[in-house]
């Protein structure tokens, strides 16, 4: 008897706005998404879509994405020949794992942290070993002396600076010091480094970019996108990017032609107006200010943040959720966590406009702590 194939792991999507639309009898326009870390407005690029396009939209998009590449070089100083342009990070993610890992496979995943690492990994047939950060005592640290341990036997190791859910990031040093130590083991072991993944979603909210270890470290890796910062989740945008003899395996798994010709378009605008992704950044870091602020004296109980979102705790697992479900009767959509996370007894909210967090600081002084 043939076994049954074991289906492989998945992401498991938030719900669609129409579905909790309908499921809470509220008009659609009435949702707020509070649980997907995107921008409350899009950037606007109505010239590059009231444009005509090169080449035009019933041929392929260039192999090379020139242009994207080029504006990508001088938004993130790096080289043309280190940027490899993705459909989303999420695809820099799996190309990443797809060159790096292999049945019986080790990975090595910072935790609490973005699930895709995990998934990614799994469906590459590797063992996943996480590594707990500190407590919130220590502002959610990475534990170096514990991850470079349990790199000692691994193929990567993926990072997310500043980390999603905790919003926090970790001081591009503290990266050195634990990328020394990865590379001082390897050779002590006598074997190859293993290649260290740092995505950088959130990365325009702090200011800076663990980029410039690349030179010290060559199999860091690190993950840009367009979804946060530049306010372009829906055109799915992203690059790897890493020196070229590391991006050379990577790009063997690549798709042709897999970001399309009006995503790179919006992109490559987008990238080469610097100020509109500051300005979305400057907004988002005043609101959330207020918003920290405004809930804690509401006796929320919000961590410090960095990124565009904000980890809060209550007092438990049920709390958690009763807050959740009275925000969602408000069409103000949380990101809830499953039982047995170290998070269930959280809750994360987006950072988003002035008008919109007036009415999650509304509903959130009828809901206990």
């Amino acid at each position: 008897m043939i076994a049954p194939v074991k289906p492989p792991p998945t992401y498991a999507w938030e719900p669609t706005t129409d579905f909790l639309a309908a499921k809470y009898g509220l008009p659609r326009e009435s949702i707020v998404r509070f649980d997907v870390n995107t921008s409350p407005l899009p950037p606007d690029l109505r010239e590059v879509l009231t444009g005509s396009f090169d080449p035009a939209l019933c041929e392929y998009p260039p192999s090379d994405y020139a242009a994207l590449v080029a504006a990508a070089a001088v938004a993130y100083g790096v080289g043309a020949d280190e940027l490899l342009p993705t459909a989303g990070a999420d695809e820099a993610l799996d190309l990443i794992a797809r060159a790096s890992l292999r049945e019986g496979s080790v990975a090595v995943v910072a935790t609490p942290t973005y699930a895709m690492y995990r998934i990614v990994s799994e469906q590459r047939g590797a063992s996943v070993l996480e590594v707990p950060r500190l407590g919130p005592e220590e502002g959610f640290r990475l534990d170096i002396v514990a991850l470079a341990k349990a790199a000692r036997g691994a193929q990567i190791v993926w990072l997310c600076e500043p980390n999603n859910p905790t919003g926090v990031s970790e001081p591009p040093e503290r990266i050195g010091e634990l990328l020394a130590v990865l590379e001082s083991d390897a050779a002590v072991d006598g074997r190859e480094a293993p290649t260290v993944a740092v995505d950088e979603a959130y990365a325009e909210f702090v200011g800076r970019s663990v980029l410039p270890l690349r030179y010290d470290y060559p199999k860091l890796v690190v993950v840009r996108t367009l979804s946060k910062a530049h306010a372009l989740a829906g055109a799915r945008v992203g690059f790897a990017v890493a020196r070229p003899e590391t991006l050379a395996p990577i790009v063997s798994f690549r798709a042709p032609a897999s970001v399309g010709t009006v995503s790179a378009a919006l992109a490559t605008a987008s990238l080469s107006r610097p100020e509109l992704a500051a300005g979305n950044v400057a907004r988002i870091a005043e609101q959330r200010t207020r918003l920290l602020s405004e809930l804690a004296e509401l006796g929320w109980r919000p961590y410090p943040s960095q990124s565009n979102f904000i980890l809060i705790r209550f007092s438990s697992p049920k709390s958690a959720a009763a807050a959740a479900e009275t925000l969602l009767r408000c069409g103000l959509v949380p990101r809830t966590f499953g039982s047995g996370h170290p998070f269930a007894d959280c809750l994360r909210l987006t950072v988003r406009s002035a008008q919109e967090n007036d009415r999650l600081i509304e509903a959130a002084r009828g809901i206990p702590a």
